[in-house]
């Protein structure tokens, strides 16, 4: 039977309860995420050798259950997503939350009891993700997601600047016609993809699945793009962390002054940067407009490069 998503939904923020009073709220998503994440691929993954995560021994959930009590939990615990986050290429992106910082999660006693209950929750029923097959119906991306609907509202942050609504991705999706896409071989990029919701759920309106590239300046904002990507059964999907103005990842294969193309493009701009022309230099690289006078060239021409590109 189906895990109805409010069940689902009040598990997940109970968690955030147990780690309040000794952080800011727009730091619970580092630590919640992380072990749902850790609940999420052991449940799917440990005993899978084809499975899309490798999970290597004392590195699973259950291993994070063992330590429940342990005086040393919150050091064990970062050893253990250390040892998981090297096994598959994640480090520095599910290993930031340190469960071991006394200043955050507690001293002595109150951090035993704290990370003991935090993981309790965590093996509640409804979060059990081995028997799920629900069809058409992406429990752990959107529980994902509703986490990033309240972290955003907590933190006093505009959820825009790292999610965008489901709602307006499957328009973004439509108006770009992703639906009658017939070549498997297309791509789909996505130059500001925040927490990867927009270019995730415009990938999936396609009738098979696609390349995904992303590109986030946020370091934690692209680490959480990663882990989503994961999360919705995407692991092939490449996000990388730059600025993506003055430091563009993509390159044309062929020449690296030159933009590589996409066959779908989607964005949500980051409409509130205002020093977005940062790094950028007068008639440097791809800067390759020569029809246009000097004075309309320079700064401008990576972004009109984007619009033909498109």
């Amino acid at each position: 039977m189906a895990v109805k998503k409010s069940q689902l939904y009040s598990s997940l923020w109970a968690s955030c309860d147990k780690l309040r009073g000794g952080m800011d709220a727009s730091q619970y998503k580092d630590y919640i995420l992380t072990l749902l994440f850790v609940k999420y691929v052991s449940d799917k993954y440990k005993n899978d050798p084809y499975g899309a995560i490798a999970i290597p021994d004392g590195a699973s959930f259950e291993d994070l259950v063992a330590l429940k009590g342990n005086k040393n939990i919150g050091e064990e615990i970062d050893k253990l997503i250390a040892k998981l986050a090297e096994a598959n290429n994640l480090t520095g992106i599910i290993n930031n939350a340190h469960f071991n910082d006394e200043s955050k999660i507690g001293k002595g006693d109150e951090m035993v009891d704290k990370l003991t209950g935090l993981i309790a929750i965590f093996q509640k029923p409804e979060l059990d993700f081995k028997n799920n097959k629900a069809e058409d119906d992406d429990l752990i991306g959107d529980a994902y997601e509703y986490l990033m609907r309240n972290f955003a509202t907590a933190s006093g942050k505009s959820k825009g600047q790292f999610y965008t609504p489901a709602e307006v991705s499957r328009i973004l999706a439509k108006v770009i016609d992703i639906s009658n896409c017939t070549d498997k071989n297309a791509t789909i990029y996505d130059p500001a993809c925040g927490s990867g919701s927009l270019l995730i759920r415009a990938a999936n309106e396609a009738p098979f699945p696609l390349a995904i590239y992303g590109q986030e300046k946020d370091i934690s904002t692209a680490g959480l793009a990663k882990m989503n990507v994961v999360l919705h059964n995407i692991p092939s999907g490449e996000i990388h962390s730059d600025n993506t103005f003055s430091d563009p990842w993509y390159k044309d294969d062929n020449d690296d002054t030159k933009l590589r193309k996409f066959d779908y493009i989607v964005a949500n701009p980051p409409f509130s940067m205002k020093n977005w022309m940062d790094g950028l230099k007068p008639y440097g690289r791809f800067d390759d407009y020569d029809e246009l006078p000097p004075e309309k060239n320079g700064d401008y021409a990576w972004l009109l490069h984007i619009i033909k590109s498109m």
